[in-house]
């Protein structure tokens, strides 16, 4: 009847477990448990003895005491990403967990859902904090510091980009007479991040040779160009030799030295063909100031600002945990836990890097509970659970028929 009794207890705590799986279902994150029994020690009636010349041995006669839970064991498989979109939800794919801070404790996650709160930290959906590296004023991270709370420049803004290189690209018409002017403005910001329109002329001056000229402000004043003179074999440019009109630093207040690109890109370059006029600025790498306007976790785990003057810059880079014993870790909630003394020290590190999985950005993972394995532990429990109360029946019937020995 113990032994039965035993098994109850422990197809209830099977249950348990079952109910729990299919209870977290959709919960993002979530790893599936399973119940681990045991034997209990058994009743030894009989030894084993030792064969002889006369006797053969014999095997030890023993009853087993029932059953026990000896455990259960944490499935860590890869959940199904769900694509949601949303810039600041992630899935780690493959081995690998978010750090978080949480009451003074350090917590490890699967459930990326993330949000910025009042104070512009990032946090988890429970309010945990979530742990990496910052980026300095250059925009460098450094992943072997220690990480700390990551924090969101809410309406940071960026310092503008005095420009240094703009590219040209298009085509002056060959069919052109000698003196023909072709006309091309080109915007660059300065130091305070001011666009200034430079009103370039290219003035054709032999049958293959064109002359660039410049001038800025109203009334316009004089620019003096380095290397001003385009030339062109049949219709690909060859001169100047850098494929580039230079602008001496101080002739444009604000403004540093400017490199206009005219050449040495296949889809980028100054061409003298037969067509009509289609001289344009394609790039110029100058700025103004910027405020942030969106943020986004990219494939790398890093975080990236981008600003109203369409500048990008990254704010921080996410830390990902692993350990040498995944399924040691101790559950504290659905999908956070904590590290155990049987889980190995958390190794931090970028994603992608010690064996840690990597970022998929705009998806969150869900959880890998398989309703069909459930409801068939599900059954398997249910069954366990009523041959143990059979047998607590039928004990039940064998002691009433000894107290009816008496009658």
């Amino acid at each position: 009847m113990y032994s039965a009794v035993s098994g109850l207890r422990s197809h209830q705590i099977m249950m348990d477990v079952v109910g729990n799986n299919i209870a977290n279902v959709n919960t993002q994150g979530y790893k599936r448990n399973t119940a681990i029994f045991q034997d209990v020690l058994s009743q030894v009636i009989s030894g084993a003895s030792t064969p002889t010349a006369n006797a053969g041995g014999r095997n030890p006669s023993q009853v087993g005491l029932g059953v026990m839970m000896s455990g259960t064991a944490q499935q860590f498989g890869q959940g199904f990403l769900q694509i949601t979109n949303r810039d600041l939800d992630v899935a780690i794919q493959g081995d690998g967990f978010l750090v978080m801070e949480k009451a003074g404790e350090t917590l490890y996650t699967r459930a990326g859902a993330l949000f910025v709160d009042a104070d512009a930290r990032l946090v988890s959906s429970g309010g945990g904090l979530i742990q990496g590296w910052g980026a300095d004023a250059t925009g460098n991270i450094d992943p072997t510091a220690a990480p700390g709370v990551i924090r969101l420049p809410v309406g940071d803004q960026n310092p503008p980009v005095v420009t240094s290189e703009v590219k040209l690209g298009g085509n002056l018409p060959a069919a052109a007479p000698i003196g023909e002017i072709v006309n091309a403005g080109v915007e660059v910001f300065d130091t305070t991040g001011a666009a200034i329109t430079v009103d370039m002329s290219y003035e054709k001056t032999a049958a293959n040779e064109w002359t660039a000229t410049a001038t800025y402000g109203d009334p316009p004043t004089a620019i003096t160009l380095t290397d001003n003179v385009l030339s062109f074999v049949d219709g690909e440019l060859t001169g100047p030799a850098d494929l580039g009109i230079d602008i001496a630093a101080g002739q444009i207040p604000g403004v540093q030295d400017v490199t206009l690109v005219i050449g040495g890109d296949t889809d980028r370059r100054v061409t003298q063909y037969s067509d009509d006029t289609s001289l344009a600025v394609v790039t110029q790498n100058g700025a103004p100031a910027g405020v942030l306007q969106s943020i986004r976790v990219g494939p790398d785990g890093i975080i990236v600002g981008t600003y109203s003057n369409g500048l990008t810059s990254p704010i921080a880079m996410l830390a990902v945990a692993n350990f040498s014993n995944s399924e040691g870790l101790e559950r504290v909630t659905g999908s956070n836990w904590r590290a155990s003394s049987n889980s190995g020290l958390a190794q931090l590190g970028p994603t992608g890097t010690g064996g840690r999985g990597s970022i998929a950005p705009g998806t969150l993972e869900m959880s890998n509970v398989d309703l069909a394995l459930e409801f068939t532990e599900l059954i398997r429990s249910q069954r366990g659970f009523q041959a143990n109360s059979r047998v607590v029946t039928a004990s039940d019937e064998l002691l009433q028929e000894i107290v009816n020995l008496k009658r």
